[in-house]
């Protein structure tokens, strides 16, 4: 019937159908080998498979089976795996073949799961006949052929799955990504093909036959490409294993941190709002000022009297009752005591001269042997950084349980020569440009350069000094050659290997052009997969990353390099001064050669880590001669100025040169006497000291000196008085001027000896005991000292040769000239009533633009500055700037107490699988994303995470050898080593507890080599701290890079920012109720970390001197407050205006130029308070002529005493090769006497005259 017809044909068709279902998967389980058969003849210690078209069978073995279904990372092909194409001695080369790349890519498990995926379908699918084609054989025997090359049918989609997986997976112990070193290429250019390719090609020195990738997600000629299931790096897999972290899986880390907005200018109408502020300030106080002035000459024309503000010439006291305060009556009290007190001192002095002075000079000499226990500190170290800042804490820190940062010395090599040249690579590609430095020729003479250094040879204590003996050698004792960063390193250090090429008579197909482009790809890699063979790796047994060994190139683009760049770290010592010394030795040697070092095709710029001591060293003796032309001419004026000469006939005996040397003596003896209290002390002295102090304690003992010797030359002697009388009445009237200057200039400085700052601290306690100790001197001494000259001058006896007894001559006196011009001529021209308010505008003016330019003052010190100007070290410190392409390493270090045993503690720090998305690593990670911002350059290498996959069962590093129990390499092939971890639930868990430190020192001794690239001795032997006999772990870091540092700013915010990170960081792995914390640490931190509380130390320093020196001026005035007000704000005004020039004149504020400022504050103290004190003993009427007899007096006096004293010595310093000199002195100094001078004898007299305290009559 129709019905059963019907049935007939389904049927039919059916079984035609499952037929060919069946035929199909029958000829989809066909194989294309089948183990193992001859060796291969491109690599000859490896096997080819044994050519099998057959079907797949079942594992023969239960070694087989137990590798492909129990042990990892080989687990993942029994997926579908019943059947198989690989006998068990092929899973067995497969499993030891991907051990590299397992410890690369096993913390991503999605990333090493496709990667297996790829060759385990290539190695042991059943279906391999859908997707591998046999392409060519070679004989094995006579029934049996070798698979020599295939095609493997990959699909796009699958490629591009794997690849985006695994992109993101860090290589901790490199600081790079790990497709850097799987890739054959740096991470950034490796794609999805040539990744596949790389790892496929035959000439990588790893793969035994070949295997040609075909990449396409559409059936090619009856193949069907592979197209495996994958997991992105996001996804747990089936096994339980969770996704990648964040640090290994961009896409597991949410959105991309932003970097914080830069806070806008602040500004007003598009204008600097402090310039627009000061502005409108200053113009507002004009008009206020100069309305009440006009208001006031326009009462006194009305009423033909002055009106209070310009001063009436009232002889009373604007009170109505003339009465005086109790503060008033307090003070003249005061004066009276200090006048009575100093005459009868005075008179003293002048009765009983050789007493005074041999007292003076036992004194003198008892203090100034201390200088016998003088320390001079040239440590850049000691002198910038406070033993108790943070930066120098954690710097000893770093020191005691990691040793000191390494010693560098380093060249930076350019050509003058034009020898660029266009290579063109024979296997196709485009033109690649080579620059000069890389020509063979110049890298053939740069290696022979290389070369002598290393074998230069130094002498210490009889002993031959070798680089050998003082490199670093990572891999030591195994393999004791020098690190030495250098691309000649890519070539071995060898000319052979430089000049070794695969040629034919037509063409060169691999040279050192082909090599080093390889290198700077894959610095990483042991053989660059050319025909040579050769290994990037340095002869050290670490990797010369291009970024370090090359400059002045954009991007990634190495060929353009205009610069080479060798490096050789040299051993540090903590505590052993021998071996110290012989690193010292050889850098002295090394240093010779290279300034003497003459080849016309190269330009050496270089460094050794003793060349900025000794350049500063240098500096010091260099600049000595100018120092001492500068003090001579200051000595020489000094001497000459003093004398008042009434006439040429009485030339020799008016003169004062012996007066004046014995003054200048009397200055450098009390700069003695302090250097030796603090050198008894044990207090060491730095070149600041010894610079600046003498200048200071000159100006003012001079300043002192002048007034004395001045004020009784204009002085008559009264009738029946005698010499020790008049000198004494006269010291009784300068002396407390002198006084007040010099105990608030003592005061201020020991005050500022509360500074953090070494150099800051250091200076102002020298300085405040100098100051002190001229003081007494001064009126001790030296006013014996000025009787015995006078008496000498009475005796009409000449100066120096006092024997000689000259006719009988009439004396007199008559004013100086200076004097006179001071008293008739420049004081009444200040004090005019149209002068004075063109003076009030001008120095108010001056004020209001320093105000506005205060806030713009630079930070820091260029430490060019810091050398002479014919230093070698200025060529190397610019070429520093231009070439190099990354900056200091950091170190992230959390300090003992962390507890690493537990998961918990692990996952706080660690950054692969599981770990805490806020961890140590994690979040250093975070920031190198934001290079820009927070000056850290790259990921953090991390013992903890490559101790993890060292340590794991799946991989063959950690093994032991089963009857001793000691450790055994994974380069040894010995039966009885074993894996330290079981292939277990719990084995393959991170270890914890006592597990954790029983494998931990193993691999923290383990040298990384072809089997196990994760051995921790060469990057980490130094890293871990381990305390209480390799039972717990101590102090740990994390290194890392920041990013190019170029200028003070860079390296401030580069300090800044990393300790912000760890402050977070600390906080994040919360060690509650536990003392320790993460901190980071750099080379550079201990100078710049004084920027960071710069400004603060600045104000604290001069907020405190200024006070010191109101309240010491408050009561030396005899508790005239309003007084004392008016002196502490004319030295502001003179240091706000420092502020100023600085910006000016591009002076920066830093350590030296604090020092100067505190100095600045001293000196203006002589500028201002003898003027004051003669404005306030003055019995004139108004204030106008209180002021103009104040100026007429103590002007001259300050202004030959200090003014034209310091003039002629400052010029000379603009003559120095030292750029700190002719920056920090000469445009400092200059300033400070100028600006001093200014205020004190043109503002201050205005000042007074305006707004001084008025006279009181009793």
């Amino acid at each position: 019937s129709l019905w059963v017809f019907l049935l007939y044909s389904y049927t039919v068709s059916f079984l035609n159908n499952l037929g060919h279902f069946f035929l199909k998967t029958v000829h989809g389980q066909h194989c294309i080998w089948y183990g193992e058969c001859g060796n291969s003849t491109k690599i000859p210690e490896k096997k080819l498979n044994c050519n099998y078209t057959g079907p797949p069978i079942p594992l023969p073995d239960q070694e087989g089976q137990d590798l492909l279904k129990v042990r990892e990372p080989l687990v993942c092909c029994s997926r579908h795996f019943i059947v198989v194409c690989c006998d068990t001695q092929q899973l067995k080369t497969l499993k030891n073949n991907i051990q590299i790349p397992l410890q690369f890519l096993g913390r991503c498990p999605a990333c090493f799961f496709n990667f297996m995926t790829l060759f385990c379908e290539l190695t042991c699918s059943p279906r391999q006949s859908d997707f591998i084609n046999s392409t060519d054989f070679s004989a094995f025997n006579k029934s049996t052929t070798n698979v020599y090359s295939v095609t493997y049918y990959i699909s796009l989609t699958f490629a591009n799955a794997m690849y985006n997986a695994c992109s993101d997976v860090q290589a901790p112990s490199t600081n790079v990504k790990a497709l850097s070193t799987l890739c054959g290429r740096e991470a950034s250019q490796c794609t999805p093909t040539n990744w596949i390719q790389y790892m496929f090609d035959i000439n990588n020195g790893q793969v035994p036959f070949a295997i040609n990738p075909n990449f396409t997600d559409v059936p090619i000629g009856g193949m069907t490409p592979m197209n495996n299931e994958t997991f992105n790096c996001t996804q747990s897999l089936d096994d339980g294993s969770g996704p990648c972290s964040c640090q290994d899986c961009s896409a597991a880390c949410g959105p991309t941190p932003v970097v914080p907005p830069v806070p806008p200018p602040w500004t007003i109408l598009g204008l600097d709002a402090m310039t627009v502020i000061m502005w409108c300030s200053y113009i507002a106080f004009l008009m206020i000022f100069l309305g009440a002035v006009l208001g006031a000459w326009c009462y006194r024309m009305v009423t033909s009297e002055y009106g209070p503000i310009l001063d009436s010439n009232q002889s009373h006291s604007i009170n109505s009752d003339g009465d005086a305060t109790c503060c008033e009556t307090l003070g003249e009290r005061f004066e009276n005591c200090l006048r009575v007190l100093f005459s009868s001192w005075g008179s003293m002095c002048v009765r009983h001269p050789l007493t005074v002075i041999l007292t003076s000079v036992v004194l003198v000499s008892i203090c100034s042997a201390g200088l016998t226990y003088m320390r001079i500190t040239t440590s850049p170290v000691e002198l910038w950084s406070s033993p108790s800042s943070r930066a120098r804490q954690e710097k000893d820190y770093f020191d005691q349980h990691f040793g000191p940062f390494f010693r560098t010395e380093q060249l930076i090599i350019t050509t003058p020569v034009n020898a660029s040249f266009i290579f063109s690579p024979t296997s196709g590609g485009p033109d690649i440009h080579f620059s000069s430095i890389l020509n063979i020729t110049l890298l053939h003479q740069v290696l022979d350069l290389q070369t002598e250094i290393t074998n230069l040879t130094a002498e210490y204590k009889g002993e031959t000094v070798t680089l050998k003996d003082i490199c670093l050698s990572p891999l030591a004792p195994y393999n004791d050659n020098c690190t030495i960063l250098s691309v000649l390193n890519y070539y071995q250090n060898s000319h052979e290997i430089l000049d070794r090429e695969i040629a034919d008579e037509f063409l060169v197909y691999f040279d050192y052009h082909t090599h080093f482009m390889y290198c700077v790809s894959s610095p990483t890699a042991l053989d660059d997969t050319s025909p040579m063979h050769e290994a990037c790796m340095g002869t050290f047994g670490g990797p010369v990353f291009p970024w370090l060994a090359l400059g002045g190139y954009e991007g990634t683009a190495y060929n353009n390099a205009t610069a080479l760049v060798i490096t050789f770290p040299v051993n540090n010592y903590l505590n052993d001064t021998e071996k110290l010394g012989k690193a010292l030795a050889w850098e002295k040697v090394f240093i010779d050669f290279v300034k003497n070092y003459d080849n016309p095709n190269l330009t050496i710029s270089f460094s050794a880590e003793r060349s900025i001591e000794d350049e500063i060293d240098r500096e010091s003796n260099s600049d000595v001669t100018t120092i001492v032309i500068s003090y001579v001419i200051m000595f020489v004026y000094i001497s000459l100025a003093l004398g008042h000469i009434n006439s040429f006939r009485t030339v020799l005996v008016d003169s004062k040169i012996s007066l004046g040397i014995a003054g200048i003596l009397i200055v450098l003896s009390s700069v003695a006497c302090s250097l030796g209290i603090f050198s008894y002390i044990g207090i060491p002295l730095t070149l600041i000291v010894i610079e600046v102090i003498p200048f200071l304690v000159l100006a003012v003992g001079v300043d002192n000196i002048f007034i004395i010797v001045q004020t009784y030359q204009r002085d008559e002697r009264m009738p029946e008085e005698e010499l020790h009388q008049q000198i004494g009445r006269i010291l009784g009237e300068v002396a407390p001027s002198m006084f007040l200057s010099s105990f608030s200039e003592t005061v201020a400085f020991f005050l500022g000896a509360l500074s953090s700052m070494p150099a800051v601290r250091t200076f102002s306690l020298f300085a405040g005991l100098a100051v002190f100790i001229d003081f007494l001197l001064q009126i001790s001494c030296f006013v014996s000292l000025l009787g015995l000259d006078i008496k000498r001058q009475e005796a009409n006896r000449p100066d120096i040769l006092c024997c000689v007894k000259l006719s009988e001559g009439q004396q007199g006196k008559s004013e100086g000239c200076l004097f006179r011009f001071f008293k008739k001529i420049y004081a009444p021209f200040i004090l005019k009533d149209w002068v004075r308010p063109l003076v009030v505008a001008v120095f108010v003016g001056m004020l209001s633009f320093s105000i506005a330019v205060v806030n713009k003052v630079e930070i820091g010190l260029d430490q060019k500055l810091s050398m002479p100007d014919d230093s070698y070290m200025l060529d190397y410190f610019g070429n520093l700037s231009e070439y190099l392409h990354t900056g200091a390493p950091v170190y992230f270090v959390v300090e003992d107490g962390h507890d690493y045993k537990t998961i918990e503690g692990q996952n706080a720090v660690c950054g692969g699988v599981g770990c805490n998305n806020n961890s140590l690593v994690q979040q250093i990670y975070t920031a190198s994303l934001l290079t820009n911002y927070t000056k850290i350059s790259n990921v953090p290498s991390s013992w903890l995470d490559d101790y993890f996959d060292w340590v794991k069962p799946q991989s063959s590093c950690c093994r032991y050898y089963n009857y001793t129990g000691a450790f055994c390499n994974a380069s040894v092939v010995d039966k009885t080593c074993v894996h330290c971890r079981h292939m277990t639930t719990t084995g393959k868990q991170r270890p914890n507890g006592t597990e954790f430190m029983h494998f931990l020192p193993w691999f923290l001794s383990d040298i990384p080599n072809i089997k196990c690239g994760k051995g921790g001795h060469a990057a980490y032997s130094t890293a871990v701290d381990l305390i209480e006999n390799n039972t717990d772990v101590g102090a740990t870091y994390f290194m890392s890079y920041h990013s190019i540092l170029k200028t003070s700013s860079d390296f401030i915010d580069a300090l800044k920012m990393a300790r912000e990170l760890t402050d977070n960081i600390t906080q994040a792995i919360g060690p509650q109720n536990k003392t320790y914390s993460v901190f980071p640490y750099s080379v550079f931190y201990v100078f710049y970390e004084q920027y960071l509380t710069i400004i603060y130390d600045t104000a604290f320093n001069l907020g405190v001197s200024l006070v010191a020196i109101f309240v010491v001026s408050t009561v030396l005035l005899g508790f005239e407050l309003w007084s004392a007000v008016l002196v502490s704000f004319t030295i502001a005004m003179i240091l706000v205006n420092m502020f100023g020039v600085m910006w000016l004149w591009d002076i920066s504020l830093n350590a030296v130029s604090l020092v100067n400022l505190v100095m600045c504050c001293g000196i203006s103290v002589e500028f201002c308070s003898h003027i004051v004190r003669a404005f306030s003993v003055s019995t004139k009427s108004s204030r106008v002529d209180r002021a103009e007899e104040a100026l007429a007096h103590m002007g001259s006096s300050v202004f030959s005493g200090i003014t034209l004293t310091k003039f002629g010595g400052i010029l000379i310093l603009a003559l120095s090769k030292s750029q700190i000199f002719q920056i920090f002195y000469f445009r400092m100094y200059l300033s400070i006497v100028l600006l001093g001078a200014a205020h004190g004898l043109i503002f201050l007299p205005v000042l007074l005259s305006y707004a001084g305290k008025p006279q009181y009559l009793f």
